[in-house]
């Protein structure tokens, strides 16, 4: 009986595996790389993928997740999946600009009115079209499949920042991009670059005063530790993207790429909102660990000084980042 039962087991799979179509019935793992921990919105959205990618395929295509900066930093991580030796990965708008110059449009300041519209932006599929169009004209090796967010980018440091004159000559870690290193000298402070993992020693020895990013990044990288007190400033979206690389991408079938877009397709339309929920309850966990966070911070000073740039920076980035700024303000 238990031979029988094996032999029609088998017979079964067989049936499956010549169903699905030679190499599809091979369950195949892919790489996705990103450089915070899964407990934040890099793990969300790359569980959505994941999940997505999983049930269209009946489980032919797998994602194995690597977070926390294991494959490398962004940059590095970028260029590696330019060269296909890594499958996906999540980027920061801000770090997408070393590949793209014009992705530095989404970092650029007070460019959304509110978490409302952020939100609706990145779910936007005339956003992510054409951002998706700005990389495939400008980046060669890589693709963006779907535009996702972290929330806002706040200051933290050791002293409580109400308004612009407050962070007048501080020495604030910044992403390496044009628009900060616009930006953060127009408000009058000054900027340093380093990779992401120096941030926290950094701000212990003193190296820099402030730091900035979401609420979320800030509590599971444990920078409270260090710059116990966050300012509300949301003077930058923390958006990203999800990057495929050409050399996957060109040898996947029309039935492929569709599975891979629909669950990108997925993380746009999930993950902003499970972003900011995350960003929300670590404000609340934050506070209850006796972490300043303060809400009260007069952005008038900060908007007066942003506004002039909005335009002029769009424009200067190139045609692409104009078109996707114009889409950003259009978005109601």
């Amino acid at each position: 009986m238990g031979g029988n039962r094996l032999i029609s087991g088998l017979a079964l799979l067989a049936g499956v595996a010549l169903g699905a179509g030679g190499a599809l019935a091979q369950t195949k793992h892919f790489r996705l790389a990103y450089d915070q921990p899964v407990g934040t919105g890099y793990g969300v959205g790359g569980k959505i993928f994941a999940d997505k990618l999983k049930e269209l395929s009946k489980g032919t295509i797998l994602i194995d997740q690597y977070p926390g900066a294991q494959l490398g930093q962004e940059p590095q991580v970028l260029q590696l999946v330019k060269t296909g030796d890594i499958d996906f990965c999540f980027s920061s708008s801000a770090n997408a600009a070393t590949l793209s110059p014009q992705a530095g449009v989404m970092s650029l300041h007070f460019l959304f009115r509110d978490e409302d519209h952020l939100k609706k932006s990145i779910a936007s599929p005339e956003v992510s079209k054409a951002v998706r169009t700005m990389v495939d004209e400008t980046v060669q090796g890589a693709h963006v499949l779907a535009l996702l967010t972290l929330g806002f980018r706040n200051i933290y440091s050791k002293k409580e920042i109400h308004k612009l004159d407050d962070i007048k000559g501080m020495k604030v870690r910044v992403q390496a991009t044009p628009t900060e290193d616009t930006m953060f000298p127009a408000y009058g402070a000054q900027i340093v670059h380093m990779p992401f993992g120096n941030v926290y020693t950094s701000l212990q020895t003193g190296v820099v005063d402030a730091a900035e990013n979401g609420v979320n990044v800030f509590l599971v990288n444990k920078h409270y530790e260090v710059a116990p007190v966050m300012s509300m400033t949301e003077h930058e979206a923390n958006n990203n993207l999800l990057w495929i690389s050409d050399k996957l991408w060109s040898g996947l079938t029309a039935e492929q790429k569709g599975w891979v877009q629909a669950a990108a397709d997925e993380v746009a339309r999930q993950e902003p909102g499970k972003g900011f929920e995350l960003e929300h309850q670590s404000a609340t966990k934050l506070k209850s660990m006796g972490v300043k966070i303060v809400t009260d911070v007069d952005k008038s000073g900060f908007t007066k000084v942003a506004a002039p740039y909005l335009d002029k920076m769009a424009k200067e980035l190139g045609p692409h980042a104009d078109k996707i700024r114009q889409l950003i303000a259009a978005v109601k």
